[in-house]
């Protein structure tokens, strides 16, 4: 048990400080000598033990009436291991350029704001299950990466797992360093302010926020990720609810950025981020399977260097950009109700349509093998906006990669098929086909005089009609069964206009059964 005989100058002045809240400020208000990196340097002049800060969080020296107690220090060096784990903290705590012998336990903790601003904290803060009336403000202070004591050496830089926060969790301007595991480990975070990782906020190593609720959002405007290694995930948010995921402003991830089964009540933004994947290019720059927003803006600054992945993801509005695909992008599920594209092609009116649906089946192509619900997801949509022509480009183009998949002899139908009525979502083809051929024959068959199968015997020869019955496979105008040739070229001739009659008829049956389907 401390005593106040045993309290060193600064201690002193902290324990008569702390019942009416005053700030206790240690630093010399030289720049050099105030830098926390060097706190390690601070004499017992600038030191305050860990122990004594325990001891007055717990109710050491008791508040006086008419104040409210507040722990308030600046420009200490913290000896000792500052354990508050399990602690009832009736108190807020403020610690402003402090430099920390060895890591803070808040785990299991309850208490009111906390506050550790600005501060070197090598040996990471441990503060899962901790129970926060208030908010909990590490702005600016570098968490981690550096040699703390080996009994209270921490795998986790910040750890905030299962954690409850009534306020906001403000990690603006942070530097939150290990490399070998996770940075920050907040799954089931309930921060009901909101995250902030703004303000040049950093983290070399993984971002854990798998299963957060975070009412007030995610902000990690301008923030950098890297997940040092060959592979790994900067950020995983899998099954997280939150209002608003900002990953705006030069946001940067070196890693994969994962979104699994995330909920977004709001908005999630990209615009402006680069995403670069992990480095060996294996990992993708996005992973956000069956994630779910309302407006999912994905301009980037550049193009993803590895795979976006959005297989079974549903947004209802979806904004990109020339920007926003990389080579690969898994679309198989993807379901949104509007496009918004901000690519050159987009702006273009009248030709410009057409150009936009070359670029959106182009996008579709991207994605790996043949699945056809992203066109089908595509021509709704247009279809949705009054364009059926549109809707049914991309759904003859859904038609043409099918065929790629089939065997040879389904290939070569295909290709007939397309030739001839464009899958039937171009049936004015079968009319161009007819009109040629109608004149390949009638010019043909004018040139010489067929046998009469029977002599004296049906109506006169007519190469227009003749033709035009050897076409049309269904009933008859009396002519093609009147005459034969013996001209054999002729007759290869008649012969082939009944298979195209026969080829053009089944296709355009082909073409009505679809366009009936789909309406």
């Amino acid at each position: 048990m401390l005593s106040y005989d045993q309290l060193t100058s600064p201690e002193r002045e902290l324990w008569d400080l702390f019942p009416e809240g005053s700030r206790v400020d240690l630093r010399t208000g030289v720049p050099e000598d105030d830098r926390v990196d060097g706190g390690g340097q601070w004499g017992p002049g600038r030191t305050v033990r860990a122990a004594v800060i325990v001891a007055l969080l717990q109710g050491a020296n008791t508040t006086q009436t008419g104040a409210v107690a507040c722990l308030r220090l600046a420009g200490a060096r913290v000896s000792g291991h500052l354990n508050l784990a399990g602690a009832q903290i009736a108190h807020a705590l403020w610690l402003e350029d402090c430099w920390f012998e060895e890591g803070v336990d808040l785990s299991g903790a309850s208490t009111q704001s906390i506050a550790i601003v600005g501060s070197r904290v090598a040996g990471g803060v441990e503060a899962g299950l901790i129970r926060i009336e208030g908010r909990l403000d590490l702005r600016r202070s570098r968490l981690g990466g550096g040699s703390a004591s080996p009994l209270h050496r921490k795998v986790t830089a910040l750890s905030l797992i299962n954690a409850h926060v009534s306020g906001a969790v403000n990690l603006s301007g942070a530097e939150i360093t290990a490399p070998e595991a996770w940075a920050v480990s907040a799954g089931g975070l309930v921060a009901e302010g909101g995250v902030y990782c703004d303000d040049g906020f950093v983290a070399h190593g993984e971002v854990r926020l798998m299963g957060a609720q975070l009412p007030g959002g995610l902000h990690m405007r301008g923030a950098l990720l890297e997940r040092p290694g060959r592979r790994g995930v900067a950020l995983a948010l899998d099954n997280a609810v939150a209002s608003t995921l900002d990953f705006s402003d030069g946001f940067v991830a070196n890693g994969t950025v994962r979104l699994r089964g995330a909920r977004i009540s709001d908005k999630l933004t990209f615009e402006g981020a680069v995403l670069n994947g992990t480095p060996d290019g294996r990992g993708p720059s996005l992973a956000a399977l069956l994630m779910q927003a309302v407006d999912f803006d994905f301009t980037l600054a550049r193009q993803p260097s590895a795979a976006v992945d959005l297989r079974g993801a549903q947004v209802s509005y979806l904004h990109d950009s020339d920007h926003s695909w990389p080579k690969v992008v898994e679309l198989d599920g993807f379901v949104y109700g509007s496009i918004k594209g901000n690519g050159a092609g987009e702006r273009r009116e009248a030709v410009g349509r057409r150009d936009s649906v070359a670029r959106r089946v182009a996008w579709i192509r991207r994605s790996p093998g043949y699945n056809p619900q992203p066109y089908e997801q595509l021509a709704s949509w247009y279809r949705k906006a009054g364009h059926d022509d549109d809707a049914r480009r991309v759904l003859l183009a859904k038609q043409r990669h099918r065929r790629q998949t089939l065997p040879l002899a389904a290939r070569a139908w295909g290709h007939l098929l397309d030739a001839t009525v464009g899958y039937g979502y171009r049936p004015w083809l079968a009319g161009v086909w007819l009109l040629a051929l109608s004149l390949l024959g009638t010019l043909s068959f004018g040139t010489r005089s067929p046998n009469p199968v029977k002599q004296g015997e049906g109506a006169p020869f007519q190469p227009l009609v003749y033709t035009l019955d050897l076409l049309i496979p269904i009933g008859g105008l009396g002519q093609r069964t009147a005459w034969y040739w013996s001209n054999d070229s002729l007759q290869a001739l008649a012969y082939l206009l009944i298979a195209f009659g026969w080829v053009l008829t089944t296709a355009v049956i082909s073409g009505v059964t679809r366009a009936l389907q789909k309406s």
